[in-house]
């Protein structure tokens, strides 16, 4: 069973330090974000990996090389400029039967059997992991005088929930695959025919969108212990 990661996007939001560095590159705690993420997959005994990748992908490739010889693992060059859902589809050569896919920013102490097991008692064809929104501002709890009475910084709103990645695809959802835009197209489609189901994570989560995120990242993994992402 392969695991798709899309390591192909520009790093926007994260300029300029993704000027010369693909973001799945950025460092956190002296190492690539996106091998924090592949060690995720394989300490729980997932080691095939399928990276789609496209902005400065040389890099990915000699990334790939330095990786465990245990593990599998192909680069494909799927464009600098490829919508999310487009990379998959091109790499859909690669895949046989069931398989995971992610993105290279996102880390999180999701089981991944669990997720699986999750996958396969429901019906449809797709299934994400659903985190709670988290908030980037500080929340006030007040009275019914309008009086401040707590103050949360930057809390878990529970009551809603986003898209964290971790998915699990079945082959058969290329008979479904309507559009290029993984988030904007192809999950609305996959929801609107009753084919996605979420898995609910309450434990760890956190994507790296900003060089400020690679920081908190870092600071978080040198903290007692292992890193939170780690099981």
């Amino acid at each position: 069973m392969r695991t798709v990661i899309l390591c192909g996007g520009r790093g926007t939001r994260a300029y300029p330090y993704t000027r010369a560095v693909p973001k799945p590159l950025l460092e956190v705690a002296g190492e690539p974000v996106l091998l924090h993420l592949l060690r995720i997959y394989a300490d729980q005994g997932w080691t095939e990996f399928v990276l789609a990748a496209g902005a400065m992908s040389q890099q990915i490739e000699e990334f790939a090389r330095q990786l465990p010889s245990s593990w599998s693992v192909e680069v494909i060059d799927t464009g600098d400029a490829t919508a999310t859902g487009s990379r998959i589809a091109k790499v859909r050569h690669l895949l046989d039967g069931t398989f995971f896919a992610n993105y290279a920013d996102g880390l999180a102490d999701v089981d991944l059997a669990r997720l699986l097991e999750f996958h396969r008692s429901h019906p449809g064809a797709a299934t994400l992991t659903s985190v709670p929104l988290p908030s980037p501002y500080g929340t006030l709890d007040l009275d019914a005088n309008d009086r401040v009475v707590d103050f949360h910084e930057k809390p878990q709103l529970d009551d809603h929930r986003i898209n964290g990645g971790y998915f699990v695809f079945d082959e058969r959802v290329f008979e479904l695959w309507e559009g290029e835009d993984l988030e904007r197209e192809i999950l609305p489609a996959l929801a609107t025919a009753g084919e996605l189901y979420h898995h609910r994570h309450a434990g760890f989560w956190r994507s790296l969108d900003t060089y400020k995120d690679a920081l908190e990242l870092a600071e978080l993994a040198s903290g007692p212990g292992d890193a939170p992402w780690r099981r």
